[in-house]
């Protein structure tokens, strides 16, 4: 294969990748690892290197669209990013404690939780239960608009659980590469009661963040290669933006399925090929 076909291939991947990542909140890294390490043959730590780049990339591309748009809530992200920060720096460390084989089989592990969490019903109640008193006291209950424009008011519980599940958030996105969306998305929208909606432009904002925290560990180490990573991040950049805007006028229920078939088909494919030693 030439480097234009294998760059044109890449990107196209990322592009996809970037779509699917703003509009679920994964960052698109659950689908560019597995991309380059299992289609294109890519050293799982050069994949996870690129990844990381992407994920800065999709959180900036698609998170100012959210913010604009009123769905992020900036108190929730900016407190759950000390706890992720701390996490990503941990996990990027353990990264080159591991053979390549164990960390696809964990990655796999944590996306068919990840596809089963995000498939179970919340509860009926969940928004009309009594607002936590921490959450109140950090002022951070919010609103979002829905497709009339009309806010729609929310509130959150249980702050501390959803903290300590960000640091677990933060450990994967340094060992694997992920930007850590997947657990973020699931703690805030199954732990923090937050909508969906909110969960995942949450999520965008704040993935960015951790991302950078491993990646700066991964980029001495060598592991980030300009001409891999370039045409990923570009390629996640515009997926992202296009997917912001997709976002806005779709149904949380659909986004919960393609969440849940997208991580569940990667996930299994991931155990498969590191219990295999393809990776």
């Amino acid at each position: 294969m030439s480097i234009l076909a294998f760059t044109l291939i890449v990107w196209t991947g990322s592009l996809v990748a970037g779509f699917v990542g703003a509009l679920t909140g994964l960052g698109g890294g659950v689908v560019i690892v597995p991309l380059l390490a299992l289609a294109l043959g890519v050293d799982i730590r050069y994949a996870v290197g690129a990844s990381l780049v992407s994920v800065i990339a999709t959180s900036s591309g698609a998170a100012a669209a959210y913010v604009r748009e009123g769905f992020t809530n900036i108190r929730i992200g900016m407190l759950l990013e000390i706890a992720t920060t701390f996490g990503a720096i941990a996990g990027a460390l353990v990264a080159a404690l591991v053979t390549p084989s164990v960390v696809a089989i964990i990655f796999g592990g944590v996306l068919i939780y990840s596809a089963y969490a995000s498939s179970r019903p919340r509860p009926a109640d969940a928004q009309s239960a009594k607002p936590d008193r921490l959450a109140s006291r950090l002022r951070l209950n919010g609103a979002y608009p829905d497709k009339d424009g009309k806010l729609i008011n929310y509130s959150v519980r249980n702050v501390p659980g959803g903290f300590a599940l960000m640091g677990l958030a933060g450990v994967l996105s340094g060992l694997l590469g992920i930007g850590s969306g997947a657990v973020k998305v699931l703690a805030m929208d199954q732990a923090m009661r937050i909508p969906f909606k909110v969960s995942t432009t949450t999520s965008n904002f704040m993935i960015g963040v951790t991302a950078a925290a491993s990646a700066g560990v991964y980029l001495h180490r060598g592991y980030i290669d300009p001409g891999l990573a370039m045409p990923v991040m570009l390629g996640v950049l515009i997926g992202s933006l296009v997917g912001a805007r997709v976002l806005a006028h779709s149904h949380p229920a659909i986004l919960r399925k393609v969440f849940a078939v997208v991580i569940l088909a990667l996930g299994l494919e991931m155990i498969f090929n590191g219990l295999t030693g393809r990776i």
